[in-house]
């Protein structure tokens, strides 16, 4: 469905020139990611004449795939993440940035991680118009009160001394779409990442470190016990038929049905968005440190956006978009952060501790599955939904990762 973005603003800048005409975007935010979208591209139109015409698909790769085989793709599109990108350079699809925004000034106020992870053999393919942190906890204040644990142990038997009757430890939410079981690999991320460290986890995203491994395999089964039936609200089944972005509802019921919902910052537009008069309050613990050798370990995350059409329009909305300007209407909305350092005007008290998570990690990483090639990507998304589904099958799920592998990676 197309979303026409009405003009509603007068903000002034003068990097932005009134050219009129039209930008197609494709991108994946609905609901209040939607909103602040909305609010963030006002100002552009207003002050260019531009109209940014916007489309909606909870599968990116899919659409864009076959909009660019068609001949019929959008001028600017979110990108599924990192590893989707060397295919679309190797094709000509995406347009080098290089010669479309300023490149000095684009390094020197964006996070080195994002400015690499948008690079492609020497061409700035894609860059990130938002930063996410993940592995956080978000709970209710009325019900958890335990303070801050030191370590995953720690949080592990808070969980535990504070869950009573029907409510369970975890809130979990596998479905979105034709992206059903992202959610899952973020919980293996997390624990790959702080149980085994950097340098494991960077092989596993390269694709030399097997899915077989010890160390990949030990991750699989910590997630597997989250979404054990005993575990997690409303089962295994409950967790693969719950979409992602209601999976936090439970926390804020009567009686509530769950302590804790792992998720990335974003998570707090959607749960200010939950049902209820006035808005429900809640808070986050960041995911603590598991081995002590890999403590301040960090993922996070982005929305990346690339050129597909070279137009004078296109043109003006990435240079747009990648502004502090524009960067901070989404960021005081909330539910965002910024790489760019120039943003600092955070809405609340929680946006601004995520940011400093961001800004203060010893050990930073971007989302693994979003890092790898898209086919291993989507192979890792449907593993987590088979898992979560029959634990008793984690041989074969990994083997058949490791075949995706040596096959994804070959190429």
């Amino acid at each position: 469905m197309a979303i026409l973005v009405t003009a509603c603003s007068s903000a002034e800048g003068d990097s932005l020139t009134a050219t009129g005409g039209v930008v197609r975007v494709l991108g994946s935010w609905e609901g209040p990611e939607l909103a602040s979208f909305r609010a963030m591209v006002a100002p552009f139109e207003h002050r260019t004449g531009i109209r940014v015409e916007y489309t909606a698909t909870r599968d990116l790769e899919g659409v864009l795939s076959r909009g660019i085989a068609a001949g019929v793709a959008p001028d600017v599109a979110g990108l599924p993440g990192p590893g989707l990108m060397p295919q679309l350079v190797a094709s000509g699809a995406l347009k080098d940035l290089r010669g479309v925004i300023d490149l000095g000034r684009y390094k020197a106020e964006t996070a080195p991680a994002f400015v690499d992870l948008g690079t492609v053999d020497g061409k700035l393919a894609g860059v990130f118009i938002k930063a996410t942190v993940k592995g956080l906890f978000w709970y209710n204040p009325d019900v958890y009160d335990l303070g801050t644990p030191a370590s995953w142990s720690d949080l592990q038997q808070s969980a535990r001394d504070a869950t009573s009757g029907t409510m369970r430890p975890w809130c979990v939410g596998l479905e979105s779409g034709a992206a059903s079981g992202w959610p899952g690999t973020d919980w293996v991320e997390d624990f790959l990442l702080r149980q085994s460290g950097a340098a494991a986890y960077d092989a596993w995203v390269a694709g030399t470190l097997p899915w077989t491994s010890p160390e990949v395999r030990r991750a699989f089964e910590s997630f597997g016990q989250i979404v054990a039936n005993g575990a997690v609200f409303g089962a295994s089944s409950g967790a693969l038929r719950t979409y992602f972005a209601d999976a936090g509802r439970p926390l804020f019921t009567d009686p509530p049905g769950c302590l804790f919902l792992h998720q990335g910052s974003f998570m707090s537009s959607f749960l200010s968005d939950v049902p209820g008069d006035p808005a429900p309050g809640y808070d986050f613990l960041p995911f603590p440190d598991i081995d002590p050798r890999y403590s301040g370990s960090l993922i996070g995350a982005g929305d990346l956006m690339g050129m597909i059409r070279d137009t004078p329009p296109a043109r003006e909305f990435v240079r747009y978009l990648v502004s502090a300007e524009a960067q901070s209407i989404w960021v005081r909305r909330g539910g965002a952060l910024s790489g760019n350092a120039r943003v600092r005007d955070y809405p609340d008290p929680l946006a601004a501790r995520e940011a400093r998570l961001l800004t203060t990690a010893r050990v930073f990483r971007f989302d693994a599955s979003d890092s790898m090639p898209e086919p291993m990507n989507r192979a890792f998304w449907q593993a987590v939904l088979d898992y979560a589904a029959d634990q008793s099958s984690l041989r074969s799920i990994l083997e058949h990762l490791d075949a995706v592998r040596l096959v994804t990676y070959r190429k």
